[in-house]
């Protein structure tokens, strides 16, 4: 194993890297920290490894910087008790290099049962920057959390955003340019239906949703199944197509229980709910609960389901040009997720579709199509002057398709906005 490792990282070194886009994540390159990417399969974790690679280089020598994808098929099986010969043969080519600070780039970290205990102890003892990546939110929730506990800075990496988007197809942004706003609209259309994964953009839509089915193959069946020993993989394959073909709806696990109950399956509630855990864990949805006060009350109500991409709704439903209201609200909700995790349905007397925690703000957001009918645009801003009320908070926003005003009631503002520019402003 120690020759395999010792050629890997050789061709590595001698290896251009081109056609890297920059995400508009902010990654530090010389923290102090092991620095941890993880994320749905597919959002591009690799590419921004070697866009820090890129930028390393500039000024580190290349025989410095050391990259290693476990999912290499060359390494398998890869097992703990191979990774003390990564160093031992990188040393072995370069022994000057001991008394340097390297860097080491681990891609897809979860593949080898125990990779903590190795990151731990390297970092520990040696002149050692740690980057590492990984497609499961468990490195997050377990392993990163207890085994490197105080040594790590985690960034959650999603598909592109919509700015993102815009600039890997050259579009420039620019909101007062009437030309500039019509590539925007029209990107915008795709995007909302195709979503954000790199790979999906500019190719013809039977590919794209083919590439996407591949990936949902790939998280269901080596993220899920393959992971957690799962053998009721037909439930598991109709409950993805449920939740994907009902995105920004409310969701019980108990009606769920039932449904599928009804529809033959051998289920227990505890079987729905840690599959539904399961999808979260891979970043393939997501949950949102109700706001509370009580954590129990929270888990009494209902929770709205939302996807880590819009494409991945196409895939089992083609009847999208009548659902976009829902597609708007999974493109709202991914913008705040990108920004945190604190981020609730409300309700009160009316249904608020967004209360957000932010870093240094609150925010409350519903989500309308249209609104050119009253009934609509009433119900919409009552519910937010009811939450604005609530949260005691003296603005908030209503994203619609093409709309833009601002609704002013006493002390209170509301900002009537098209969805496409509210995710192109500044946050």
């Amino acid at each position: 194993m120690k020759e395999l490792f010792q050629r890997v990282i050789t061709d590595f070194i001698e290896k251009e890297i081109r056609g890297i886009f920059s995400r508009e994540y902010h990654i530090p390159l010389h923290s102090k920290k092991i620095v941890s990417l993880i994320g749905v399969r597919r959002s591009g974790k690799s590419s921004i490894l070697f866009d820090l690679i890129q930028k390393l280089r500039v000024d580190t020598p290349r025989e410095n910087i050391l990259y290693l994808n476990f999912e290499d098929d060359r390494f398998f099986p890869l097992r703990l008790e191979h990774l003390d010969a990564i160093l031992e043969g990188y040393f072995e080519l370069f022994p000057t290099k001991r008394d340097e600070k390297i860097y080491l780039f681990l891609d897809e970290v979860q593949v080898v049962e125990g990779w903590e205990l190795y990151v731990r102890r390297i970092y520990d003892t040696l002149n050692i920057a740690i980057f590492i990546t990984g497609s499961s939110a468990k490195l997050l929730s377990t392993e990163i959390a207890t085994s490197l506990r105080g040594r790590t800075i985690t960034f959650e990496i999603f598909p592109f955003s919509f700015k993102e988007y815009l600039a890997f197809k050259g579009i420039e942004v620019n909101l007062h340019s009437s030309k500039s706003l019509s590539f925007i609209k029209n990107a915008f259309e795709s995007y909302l239906i195709d979503g954000g994964f790199a790979e999906t953009i500019n190719e013809e839509s039977f590919i794209a949703r083919k590439i996407l089915s591949d990936y949902l193959e790939l998280i269901v069946f080596k993220d899920i199944a393959e992971r957690h020993n799962i053998t009721n993989t037909p439930l598991l394959k109709h409950l993805n197509k449920y939740c994907f073909t009902n995105i920004a709806t409310l969701v019980s696990f108990t009606k769920l229980y039932n449904d599928f109950r009804s529809q033959g399956f051998k289920v227990s509630k505890d079987t729905i709910f840690n599959y539904m855990a399961y999808l979260e864990e891979a970043y393939a949805l997501f949950t949102v609960p109700i706001f509370r006060n009580s954590i129990k009350e929270e888990q009494r109500n209902p929770k709205k389901i939302y996807a880590i991409d819009n494409g991945f709704k196409k895939i089992y439903d083609y009847a999208i040009g009548e659902d976009k209201s829902k597609l708007y609200e999974n493109v709202v909700f991914l913008y705040l997720r990108r920004q945190s995790k604190n981020i609730y349905y409300y309700k009160g007397v009316q249904e608020v579709d967004f209360y957000a925690r932010l870093d240094d703000k609150e925010m409350l957001v519903n989500v309308s199509y249209e609104i050119k009918d009253e009934k609509t645009r009433q119900r919409e801003v009552n519910g937010l002057l009811e939450a604005m009320e609530y949260f005691k908070l003296d603005t908030a926003y209503l994203i619609t398709k093409d709309e833009k005003s601002e609704i002013a009631l006493e002390e209170k503002r509301i900002f009537v906005i098209p969805l496409y520019e509210w995710m192109l402003l500044e946050k």
